[in-house]
């Protein structure tokens, strides 16, 4: 990997641990810089590790050969979102341990697995290296680890990653623009061997409870429980709005009168037309058919010392 440019610290490398930062300088607020030299002056000398710089779509493939073929134990992700799950992917059914260094803007997965968003608590999580085996979902065979879904998420997922501006307020704009704009679709769920007809502003399948920024669509989702919970938001009036919200924030979704929510480990949903996706907030487009499938125990994760383990 001649192109790969690392910088390093400790000469540990007959410990049992050897962990790859990857870190991501676009994400979050940019302190990319900042974090490194954390991750220089905190983590632990007796334990190996290697910082690597993100450059591009194609460096990463570099970077996957590199875990693969080099003895790593942990990848951790430095990003938002979008690089965790891009981290994720490439070490799904393996034996290699994901880490999070949450800098993004809504840091879900890092959340649920009760990381720290505070960069210096994190670290010691990661140094300390508590670990658990959760749950995956696909997407028409793309892998997410805490939400995918259709309908208003993922078109407010589109606009945001073609702004300009990032960050949570960014976010929070583009909600509330889009909100008294977008309109309620029709869909066809097929699941559990049963097919519903429904209207739907959205309809989120998760893996774990929250879209990031504990912001809790389907509270009662587990990581370890082999199923996805599908939260079905009904179509509402303005009046409504405030309800939704603070039952969304008080992790009472499930309670709503305008969220229905089912429990399975495979749906298929058919829309009217080709349209958006997200999956862990990224954006895609995808044909009218949407496949969701769970894969149970698929993915070695840090975790922090809050993180409640499901007893199967």
């Amino acid at each position: 990997m001649q192109n790969t440019e690392f910088i390093t610290k400790s000469s540990a490398f007959d410990m049992p641990r050897k962990l790859l930062f990857i870190v991501n300088p676009n994400a979050g607020k940019k302190i990319w810089e900042e974090i490194i030299t954390i991750i220089r002056k905190e983590f632990p000398e007796n334990i190996a590790y290697q910082i690597v710089i993100w450059k591009d779509k194609h460096h990463f493939e570099e970077i996957t050969a590199l875990l693969k073929t080099e003895g790593y134990t942990d990848a951790i992700a430095v990003g938002g979102d979008g690089t965790v799950n891009q981290v994720a992917q490439a070490i799904v059914n393996t034996n290699i341990a994901l880490g999070i260094v949450p800098v993004g803007s809504g840091n879900g997965l890092a959340r649920s697995l009760g990381l720290s968003m505070k960069i210096n608590e994190v670290i010691k999580q990661i140094a300390k290296g508590k670990t658990e085996v959760i749950d995956c979902g696909t997407v028409n065979n793309r892998f997410f680890f805490c939400t995918s879904g259709i309908g208003f998420d993922a078109h407010i997922g589109n606009l945001f990653a073609s702004s300009k501006k990032r960050g949570l307020q960014s976010y929070v704009n583009i909600t509330v623009r889009e909100l008294l704009r977008y309109r309620a679709k029709n869909y066809t769920l097929t699941f559990n061997n049963q097919t519903i007809q429904r209207k739907a502003f959205l309809i989120t399948v998760a893996n774990a409870g929250q879209y990031g920024n504990n912001f809790y669509i389907a509270p009662q989702a587990n990581l370890q429980d082999g199923k996805f919970h599908v939260a079905i938001l009904k179509p509402f009036n303005v009046i409504s709005v405030f309800g939704i919200l603070t039952k969304i924030l008080r992790r009472k979704a499930h309670l709503s009168r305008n969220i229905e929510t089912y429990v399975t480990d495979k749906i298929t949903i058919t829309r009217n037309n080709k349209d958006s996706i997200h999956f862990d907030g990224e954006p895609a487009f995808e044909e009218k058919e949407v496949v969701f499938e769970i894969k149970p125990q698929a993915l070695k994760v840090i975790v922090g010392g809050k993180f409640q383990v499901q007893t199967r």
